[in-house]
């Protein structure tokens, strides 16, 4: 590799550094939010996918007005019934939908956790993998805990262990693009003295 690669190269880095330090600090912020408020925090977020599926089912149900063949027209006019079914139950009805959503954000970090391993198993040689393989853990550990105590305790608690998942990502993030920076500069620093 030139030193005129490798120069671009640590600029290009140095470029997405500010904003990877940025996305991992307020990653941590809106996980201390989900920590401090947990049931406000549900609730929120129970109604605003309830009023997002009530959008998409609107959208639906227009698409289906404009449908050309039978067929099609009856499917989307019921899958916009569907939509909106669910939509209207999550918006007006948050408490009673929380059991459904908890489940969905257990099985999300249990996904997250499966991607994050892989990541790190393919990074395994690189400083600072093992940031990955902590997300990775950390993941994994809050999905048990949310799906060993669902659907009974589904209220407020399991926010918070959902933001400690997502404070510990954004802490990893930052921790990640601190090393590679670090890295890059020594990297620079090597190239400076051989030009």
């Amino acid at each position: 590799m030139s030193a005129q690669s490798v120069q671009s190269l640590t600029e290009e880095v140095k470029k997405h550094f500010t904003w990877s330090i940025f996305m991992g600090l307020l990653s941590a912020a809106l996980g201390v939010f989900l920590i401090i408020y947990p049931l406000a925090t549900t609730i929120m977020t129970t109604v605003l996918l309830g009023w997002a599926l009530i959008f998409v089912g609107l959208t639906q149900l227009i698409f289906a007005l404009h449908s050309q063949t039978v067929g099609n027209y009856y499917l989307k006019v019921l899958l916009s019934v569907l939509y909106g079914i669910c939509g209207i139950w999550l918006a007006f009805f948050p408490v009673a939908s929380m059991p459904a959503l908890t489940g969905i954000l257990g099985t999300l970090l249990l996904i997250q956790a499966a991607i994050q391993t892989a990541t790190a198993l393919q990074l395994r040689p690189v400083d600072g993998w093992g940031w990955f393989q902590a997300d990775a853990v950390t993941s994994l550990l809050l999905s048990i805990l949310i799906l060993a105590r669902w659907p009974f305790n589904s209220i407020g608690g399991i926010t918070s262990l959902f933001g400690i998942a997502v404070l510990v990502g954004g802490i990893s993030r930052i921790m990640i693009a601190l090393k590679i920076r670090s890295g890059i500069i020594n990297v620079d620093h090597v190239v400076q003295r051989a030009a």
